[in-house]
């Protein structure tokens, strides 16, 4: 149950601010946004506030912001069409019922001849009863289309994504990716708020009950001046000398509380799976000393979320080339497996976990395969360069194929999850 609960908060967290920063942005540039879910398939939770409906649906596998313009959620009125309009007292049409017109008192029917529900804003046609009068009515920007009593708000040309200039329809699809680089770096930086940035000074932080450092008589707070005699002035150096010295007694000369002592030490062997088989390393059980000062904090943060952005980009190129195959990938149920692995050590490597998810997925959302985020911002590069948008359908078209690539992708990697964890 505490991984369930880790998995879903943490992918829940994920896929929330990836779309948080699409809508932001989306909304800034005037974009009419129908949705923002939170996962898939059926709705288990719905709201609506402005023009927006904000959801939970049932698979938890990702999300979505629906902005208008950008599905083919609009129905186009046709000549020949029996539509019912709702009037205000200025004879503008705040609602086109679709059917189901008997339900509506005082609707007032027509048969389109022409309707405009982007540009013009006007609907024209036969009124029941005067079928040699055409009548025309101006259409409120914010009139709904109702059909099987659902309302779906009109989008005028101007406040759908292909209105707007090239930057703004850019940033509302960078800003997903963005966002998820931001929360990486707000986790990191919560981390270090909480439990202090690590330091390089050989100073002993928190020691372990069962480490060979507390039997030995050593202290949070010990300054180590050198072992065995040879000077020790990082944290770094204290690390190397205990690493290679398993089951050695080590003369570890301190500082405490200005008083020097030496105290022997003997570091407990432990065995380490490597590429390169099995290596034995000395560990005394002591933690790296920290430090909560904000102007640490701060740097630290943007230094993991840098460190780990290459790290990660790395692996990916050489996933691209060949050095990595595809049974390094992991799906759903390879984070699931991980998830729990890493919720069992504590709240703060938890924490890390979810930057560096956050991390991953604001990199691979970038990568310029079409269905992602870099497909799209792909189509734009070529549109800047060329001076005018591809055609939709062929833009269309290369994203179905794209998506369809990835759902193959999922399978494999998710079937390679399945043989790798359970199997």
């Amino acid at each position: 149950m505490q991984t369930v609960i880790a998995f879903i908060v943490i992918f829940g967290a994920l896929v929330f601010f990836h779309e948080l920063g699409h809508l932001i942005f989306a909304k800034r540039a005037g974009i009419l946004c129908r949705e923002f879910a939170i996962g898939f398939g059926p709705k288990v939770f719905s709201y609506k506030k402005n023009d927006t409906v904000y959801t939970i649906r049932l698979l938890p596998l990702g999300g979505f912001v629906r902005m208008a313009g950008e599905d083919p959620e609009m129905i186009e009125l046709k000549a020949g069409h029996r539509v019912g309009l709702i009037l205000d007292e200025d004879e503008t049409v705040r609602k086109i019922v679709l059917n189901n017109k008997d339900r509506y008192p005082n609707i007032r029917v027509i048969e389109v001849e022409e309707a405009d529900l982007e540009h013009q804003l006007f609907i024209r046609g036969y009124e029941d009863g005067e079928d040699e009068i055409i009548k025309t009515f101006t259409i409120s920007r914010d009139a709904v289309l109702v059909e099987n009593q659902t309302e779906t708000l009109i989008a005028p040309w101007d406040r759908q994504f292909g209105s707007k200039s090239l930057g703004k329809r850019t940033m509302a699809i960078f800003a997903g990716p963005l966002f998820n680089f931001i929360l990486a770096f707000v986790i990191f930086l919560l981390v270090g708020l909480l439990q202090g940035v690590p330091t390089n000074d050989p100073v002993l932080g928190t020691l372990t009950d069962d480490g060979a450092a507390k039997e030995a008589g050593l202290l949070q707070g010990d300054v180590v001046l050198s072992i065995e005699g040879s000077e020790v002035s990082t944290w770094e150096d204290l690390v190397s000398v205990i690493k290679k010295n398993p089951g050695n007694e080590l003369l570890v000369t301190i500082d405490r509380n200005g008083t020097e002592m030496q105290i022997p030490v003997t570091p407990k062997p432990q065995e380490f799976e490597t590429e390169d088989g099995v290596v034995e390393e000395g560990l005394i059980g002591v933690h790296a000393p920290v430090e909560k000062s904000p102007l640490r904090v701060v740097t630290n943060g943007f230094k993991q979320t840098y460190e780990w952005t290459v790290l990660i980009i790395t692996s990916v190129g050489k996933l691209i080339t060949g050095q990595f195959s595809i049974d390094a990938l992991s799906g759903p149920v390879g984070i699931y497996q991980s998830t729990g692995m890493v919720a069992e050590s504590g709240i703060y490597y938890l924490m890390r976990w979810a930057a560096i998810l956050s991390i991953n997925l604001g990199i691979m959302n970038l990568l310029p395969i079409p269905a992602l985020d870099g497909g799209r911002l792909m189509f734009f590069a070529v549109e800047a360069v060329r001076g005018k948008p591809i055609d939709r359908q062929k833009e269309g078209m290369v994203h179905f194929i794209g998506f369809a690539l990835l759902m193959v992708l999922m399978l494999v990697v998710t079937w390679n999850d399945i043989q790798r964890f359970f199997l």
